[in-house]
């Protein structure tokens, strides 16, 4: 063979040879990520075109496909949209999809390959495949609590509320107030799908938007809860140590002094540590942030999950933060209390809550409780699973005796219950000059044997500074969701 021809003969070998590389990459390597791009048109017409499973709460459908007469067969219904929102999501023919409709697509649409066998036998039998269910954590009762607790406060109220099973990371509420209706995205109507999406995506209000995983805000007074178990944790503290009192706290290297919300609260000089909690005394926080430092603070709230991902059943999860780098005392002292650059999400602060009345281990939160194929067999349960180790089992009890103490006899008062001890935290955070305080509460009861931890937000209600509080605004929405999931 002459030295043109065997050159031809390789490049050609070559040729084939990539070919087949690239056939072997699209059809095998990428094929899964293919199939699952949203702009795949062909994947997503026989998709669409198909009955998709059901997410169910309670025993109730909160998300189903229902037959229509046109091209795509089914339309993604929710019976309850406005409630559920958030965590079904939406599914969509032109904007895809979110939430649960997204983490849960390929057992929702039948393409999982846990699925592979029904896939078979509805092949032979010259049928659509059919999409298998999603069973949430969710307790209608305290997720209708939740909806309507937000919701009393105004429809455009803003804020969120998430409530968790301590001993397990059960979702068992979350709710985020504005919401907004997936069927307005799940239409066959594609052009008003488009206006509807412009709506939502330029309502100032942001209804799209999870306030309880996607967005993180300063946490204030709830922080204390961090700040206290630290100062338990390094020894130095016990709930009866006598802690700085007084109105204010004079803060090293500046002229500013760092005050309490109100004048007479917290003693005049020395008051135990107990106390502090119950009255949200800064000026002692802020004081024991400076002593312990804060590094000791940051790694408290990372023991409570700051700066980590935790939960997979939902999309776009926001990280809470402490301040990275050396912080000086003076802003230290702010950190200690919940403001400068400490932000959480519901979610992180409901866990802060959550670990403590599990005798100190928070639980990694999780969302769906089990996937079933079409015929209803179990194909996946979600067991609980410890995702750290925040204090010792003596620091939880000392500081929900001390939570309890804050609604008996503190700030918290507006969540006690007759015969119920209940344990809870206020916070009222400052935010920017143009916009309202933030009202926080977090809470769980029984206190003794605790069944439900909760964390309510309210971002904004509508009234004005000197009217918002965590125990006025959040705090009775956290009782009546308690009260749900007890009183079942």
């Amino acid at each position: 063979m002459n030295k043109p021809i065997r050159t031809m003969s390789i490049v050609c070998m070559l040729l084939f040879v990539g070919l087949l590389l690239n056939s072997t990459l699209l059809q095998y390597v990428q094929a899964g990520d293919l199939n699952s791009r949203d702009d795949n048109k062909r994947v997503r017409d026989a998709e669409y075109s198909r009955k998709r499973g059901a997410i169910i709460a309670g025993g109730q459908a909160v998300a189903e496909s229902v037959p229509v007469d046109d091209a795509y067969k089914y339309l993604r219904t929710y019976p309850q949209p406005f409630k559920y929102a958030h965590l079904t999501g939406y599914y969509s023919y032109t904007y895809g999809r979110d939430a649960v409709e997204s983490t849960q697509n390929e057992i929702l649409s039948g393409s999982d390959p846990r699925l592979f066998v029904n896939r078979v036998v509805d092949l032979i039998g010259n049928t659509q495949p059919k999409g298998g269910s999603v069973k949430l954590t969710v307790d209608p009762a305290a997720q209708d609590a939740a909806f309507a607790g937000l919701r009393a406060l105004g429809k455009q109220a803003e804020g969120a509320v998430v409530a968790l099973e301590p001993t397990t990371g059960k979702i068992l509420a979350m709710v985020s107030n504005p919401t907004y209706n997936p069927e307005a995205l799940s239409s066959h109507d594609f052009s008003k799908v488009q206006e509807n999406r412009e709506r939502l995506l330029a309502a100032e209000n942001k209804p799209l938007l999870n306030r309880a995983t996607q967005e993180i805000y300063p946490p204030g007074s709830t922080f204390k809860l961090v700040t206290a178990a630290a100062a338990l944790e390094s020894g130095q503290y016990r709930p009866d140590s006598l802690v700085k009192g007084g109105d204010s706290l004079d803060l090293p290297q500046t002229d500013n002094d760092l005050p309490n919300y109100a004048t007479g609260i917290c003693g005049t000089t020395k008051i135990t540590l107990t106390q502090a909690l119950a009255q949200s005394c800064n000026t002692s926080f802020g004081s024991i942030g400076m002593q312990l430092g804060d590094e000791a603070l940051r790694e408290q709230s990372e023991k409570f999950g700051f700066g980590d991902v935790y939960l997979d059943d939902l999309t776009r999860q926001a990280e809470s933060r402490f301040p990275a780098g050396d912080v000086d005392d003076p802003l230290t002292a702010y950190s200690a209390i919940g403001q400068y650059e400490v932000a959480a999400t519901p979610l992180q602060m409901a866990m802060v809550a959550a670990g403590i009345a599990n005798g100190g281990t928070v639980m990694r939160p999780y969302l769906v409780d089990e996937v079933r194929a079409p015929d209803l067999s179990v194909l996946d349960k979600t067991n609980p699973e410890p995702f750290r180790d925040a204090m010792s089992s003596t620091t939880a009890r000392d500081l929900t005796q001390m939570m309890v103490e804050t609604v008996d006899n503190g700030t918290a008062s507006p969540a006690a219950m007759p015969g119920i001890k209940v344990a809870g935290k206020t916070g009222t955070a400052q935010s920017q000059a143009d916009r309202p305080n933030y009202a926080w509460f977090v809470s769980f009861a029984p206190a003794d044997n605790p069944e439900v931890a909760v964390a309510v937000l309210v971002e904004d209600a509508g009234v004005a500074n000197d009217l918002i509080s965590g125990g006025g605004l959040a705090a009775p929405i956290a009782k009546s969701v308690m009260e749900a999931v007890m009183n079942k």
